[in-house]
């Protein structure tokens, strides 16, 4: 029997967890450090007020789990970073230049072509009004969206990946998850899920075309 046979009967299919930003993403880092200098900000401002500022911390921690809305994160985000910033679709302008990972793409498109099941496993930055999974055109790619916004939980809470795994319909064994965060990783192989760490987008490919036996093929 053929590996497409054995997938398409159900045997060998795999289950394929992504991660969005980093992964199915390049890194943001360099475009939120140029779209910082554009708004008259300090290179570092944007992932210093997200991430070491008291307020700034705990408005995306809500923004995350879905307890605050993108427009009121907006609105917050902004005072912090400066009074002379606009509001007005803040996340949006900061992450409109972030360009999609074309070869992690292709290789979504060729597991589920081959007969595997997606997941889109994402912390979410808000989906209204700027949609960043519908922006880049990958929110079609998957069978399954887990969300964290939707759901009310965050990596790496352990329910989320059950939750993952759950509506993903493949035995934790049986499935990857790819995440540019280390600290994402042990709760998923907790459960079993093989894991890879997305340091290098050529390097994560290629564990992902021998672990699911396809190949990434994408228009230069």
């Amino acid at each position: 029997m053929s590996l497409s046979t054995e997938v398409s009967n159900g045997h060998g299919q795999r289950g394929l967890i992504l991660d969005f930003a980093g992964v199915l993403t390049a890194s943001p880092v360099p475009v939120h450090r140029a779209w910082c200098v554009s708004e008259g900000l300090a290179p570092g401002a944007w992932r210093s007020t997200l991430n070491d500022h008291p307020e700034g911390r705990r408005l995306y921690t809500a923004l995350e789990i879905g307890e605050m809305g993108q427009a009121e994160w907006n609105e917050g985000t902004a005072a912090l970073l400066g009074k002379h910033v606009d509001p007005v679709n803040l996340m949006g302008r900061a992450w409109a230049e972030v360009p999609v990972a074309r070869q992690m793409v292709a290789l979504a498109r060729a597991a589920r072509a081959a007969g595997h099941r997606l997941a889109l496993l994402s912390n979410s930055f808000g989906l209204d009004p700027f949609n960043p999974y519908e922006h880049v055109g990958i929110w079609d790619l998957f069978d399954v969206h887990v969300v964290s916004e939707l759901v009310g939980l965050a990596k790496p809470d352990p329910e989320i990946y059950r939750v993952t795994l759950d509506l993903i319909g493949v035995p934790a064994e049986r499935c990857v998850f790819v995440d540019d965060h280390a600290v994402n990783l042990p709760p998923a192989a907790e459960l079993g899920i093989t894991t890879v760490h997305a340091t290098d987008e050529d390097t994560a490919v290629a564990e992902l075309e021998a672990l699911l036996g396809v190949t990434a093929a994408f228009a230069t």
